[in-house]
């Protein structure tokens, strides 16, 4: 299940359900927040970049704009823990069913992990992301995303 299509069929019954206003792109395979924003026709700040992070003995999922990289001190800090690492691919795989970069910015119920999200995200008027497959996106207002995700919005994005 490396291309998940009952979870991007998941995101769209949440979002039609919630009277969502959306684009629903479908383009090659992309690998890269770069190329995922070329196949949208979106600027590479509005995608947003999913990382599953493990901080002390928990996983979580962060969303941050596709432009900025983690400052993990400022998540060390939030978490009060001394280590944090990215899940490895075959963790991502056992956990989510899903391969890097495919994972939505979605934590509870769609992905069993509780979700935080940059205030870069929060600061832009759209929202741009896989939906849970490299081929299939999904750019939406973050308003509507922000209500939606149930996400605890604090910085955390860094330039550079």
């Amino acid at each position: 299940m490396a291309e998940s299509v009952a979870l991007t069929q998941q995101i769209r019954d949440l979002l039609d359900g919630a009277g969502v206003q959306y684009r629903f792109v479908e383009h090659p395979p992309t690998r890269t927040s770069e190329e995922s924003a070329a196949a949208r026709g979106e600027e590479l700040r509005l995608g947003g970049k999913a990382l599953l992070i493990k901080a002390g003995d928990d996983f979580a999922l962060f969303v941050l704009s596709a432009v900025l990289k983690l400052d993990s001190d400022a998540v060390k800090q939030r978490f009060a823990v001394r280590k944090i690492r990215f899940a490895s691919a075959d963790e991502l795989m056992s956990m989510t069913g899903l391969t890097p970069g495919s994972v939505p910015p979605f934590g509870r119920p769609l992905l069993p992990f509780p979700l935080y999200i940059d205030e870069s995200i929060a600061a832009n008027e759209r929202i741009a992301f896989n939906a849970g497959s490299l081929t299939q996106s999904i750019v939406m207002p973050v308003a509507d995303y922000l209500r939606l995700s149930g996400g605890e919005v604090f910085r955390f994005g860094a330039t550079g």
